[in-house]
């Protein structure tokens, strides 16, 4: 959490130290403080973001990807826009502003001891990967994980190089395409087809976590309401239109909720209750 809101809008540098091409488009940038006492000051839970900005250019937001305890920070970065667009043209040695985190990320202290299933959707899997790094790093803590990542094509499966690893620490993996392309031999169709197949032994001990489009956090919600999970255990994270990141500027609002301040993660009781404005 930010421990000091003094200087809330003041972006702390922070050095490329290294980039990760994982698909087309797509991204992933390993950044350094230049201050020590930045490196200490930011720790975040996953589901957390912070404001990534480029002089002269703007700001953008981003979860963090990375392993909580990871000094270094990593983000996951689609270009889709000026900010994204100018980051693509960075080099190692380059330098970002960056400021947070902020939000209320996934309740991963509040479900220890519980089977976890996470589904995650394109680009939506950077903060869900950041919690599959946290339970790595507390396995014993946690029970059975399934994680199912559904993708538009295979090469735009991303975190390839973290597969082997997450098997070994007993992470069950489950990835999907809705185009068969390049020799594709898994399954094809859409993410929430494998979670009709998911055989749960305690449903009551269970909790689900999800990231992506809202169509599919919609069809997910109801995939997991199905297998037996309560609508509290449910959490999903919107990340939609935010900004400012601290609930100033109104942009990310729902009702009377601020998806940055309030959320980006909320669980399904809360959104039951949540109702967008209509103009």
């Amino acid at each position: 959490m930010v421990r000091d809101n003094r200087h809330t809008y003041r972006p702390r540098p922070a050095k490329v130290i290294k980039i990760i091409d994982e698909a087309p488009g797509i991204k992933t940038f390993r950044l350094r403080f230049e201050m020590q006492k930045d490196r200490k000051r930011f720790s975040f839970l996953p589901g957390q973001f912070g404001l990534f900005s480029l002089m002269g250019i703007g700001e953008a937001t981003f979860s963090m990807c990375s392993p909580p305890r990871q000094k270094d920070i990593e983000i996951s970065v689609r270009n889709v826009g000026d900010v994204t667009n100018a980051m693509f043209s960075m080099q190692k040695g380059d330098v970002i502003g960056v400021r947070g985190p902020y939000g209320k990320g996934f309740p991963v202290g509040d479900i220890k001891g519980k089977d976890i299933v996470i589904v995650a959707g394109g680009i939506g899997f950077p903060p869900l990967a950041s919690a599959v790094e946290y339970i790595i790093q507390r396995r014993k803590n946690y029970g059975k994980v399934y994680v199912y990542y559904g993708v538009h094509a295979p090469e735009d499966i991303v975190y390839r190089y973290k597969k082997e690893r997450w098997l070994k620490s007993g992470i069950k993996i489950f990835t999907t395409v809705e185009k068969k392309t390049g020799g594709w031999r898994g399954p094809v169709g859409l993410v929430t087809d494998g979670l009709k197949k998911l055989k749960l032994a305690d449903v009551q001990n269970a909790a689900g976590l999800s990231c992506g489009p809202p169509i599919m956090l919609k069809f997910v919600s109801q995939e997991l309401r199905t297998l037996g999970l309560e609508p509290d255990s449910i959490f999903l994270s919107l990340e939609r239109l935010m900004q400012c990141g601290i609930g100033k500027c109104g942009h990310c609002n729902i009702g009377n909720k601020y998806v940055c301040r309030d959320g980006p993660v909320f669980s399904l009781s809360e959104l039951r209750y949540m109702q967008e404005d209509v103009w």
